[in-house]
C-alpha cells in the first residue's frame, strides 16, 4: 500500500480532489490518500504566519504521521497525476532520507494565486513533491514541536539534513508548467503560481488536462429516464 499525504487548503479545495481524481485514474496498484488539512492534525499548532497556504509547513510532519515507519509521498494539492504512481514509489532509496527533484530556477511573477508573495529562495519547490523515507535516523528531527518552531527557510531548504541525504528525482515528476511551459512529457504537473481554478490562472500552460479532470471527478453517470 502506497501511503500519499496531499497538501488541502479549504480556500482551494476544488484542486485537491481533482488531483486525488487523477492519482485514482493513473495508479495500478493500491494507495491511500491522508489530507493534510490543519484541523484534522492533533497535536500539531501552526504557528507561522508567512505560509501562502495552510499545508507549507505541515507536510515535514510526514515522517512523524507515518510513525517513522516505512515510505510515503507527499505532493502539493495543486498538481495533476499523469502517470502511474507506483513509478514514482519505484524510486526509493534506502540510502536517502528524502528524494525531490531540484528545481533550480528564478520565477516569472513575484505575486502568485490569492496575493500571495512568491519570491525567489535557494531550493524553491523541492518541497512540493517528496518522497520520504520515514523510517530514516535523520527525519526524527521532525517532530511536531520542531516544526512549529522552524523557520521556513530551514524546513524548505531541508536544512535537518546533510546534503548526501537529500536524493534527486527527475524533473518530469514536478513539471512547472506555469513557469517552464508544456512538457508532454512531464509524469506529473505543478501549477506553482495558481491551480487554474483561479481564474488568473485558468489559461496557464497545460491548464486543459487540469480542467477536463476537474470534469472527470464531478462525473456522474446518469440514467436513461426517456
Amino acid at each position: 500500500m502506497i501511503r500519499i499525504f496531499i497538501g488541502y487548503d479549504p480556500r482551494e479545495a476544488v484542486a485537491y480532489h481533482v488531483c486525488v481524481n487523477s492519482l485514482i485514474r493513473q495508479s495500478s496498484v493500491p494507495f491511500s490518500v491522508t489530507p493534510l488539512a490543519l484541523r484534522n492534525l492533533s497535536g500539531y499548532t501552526e504557528r507561522h504566519v508567512d505560509g501562502s497556504n495552510q499545508f507549507i509547513y505541515s507536510r515535514f510532519l510526514v515522517p512523524h504521521l507515518g510513525d517513522f515507519n516505512g515510505w510515503a509521498i507527499f505532493m502539493d494539492g495543486d498538481m495533476l497525476v499523469r502517470e502511474d504512481i507506483q513509478r514514482l514509489w519505484a524510486l526509493r532509496d534506502e540510502s536517502k532520507a528524502v528524494l525531490v527533484v531540484k528545481h533550480d530556477y528564478r520565477t516569472k511573477l513575484k505575486e502568485k494565486y490569492l496575493g500571495a508573495k512568491n519570491e525567489d529562495y535557494p531550493r524553491k519547490n523541492w518541497s512540493s513533491v517528496i518522497l520520504w523515507n520515514c523510517a530514516h535516523p535523520a527525519n526524527r528531527a521532525l517532530t511536531p514541536q520542531f516544526i512549529e518552531n522552524a523557520t521556513g527557510a530551514q524546513l524548505h531548504r531541508f536544512t535537518w539534513l546533510e546534503d548526501t541525504l537529500i536524493g534527486e528525482l527527475p524533473i518530469e515528476w514536478n513539471w512547472l508548467p506555469d513557469e517552464f511551459g508544456a512538457n508532454p512529457e512531464a509524469k506529473l504537473l505543478h501549477w506553482t503560481l495558481g491551480t487554474p481554478c483561479f481564474h488568473e490562472f485558468a489559461g496557464a500552460p497545460m491548464a486543459e488536462e487540469w480542467h477536463r479532470e476537474r470534469i472527470l471527478a464531478e462525473h456522474s453517470a446518469q440514467r436513461d429516464l426517456g
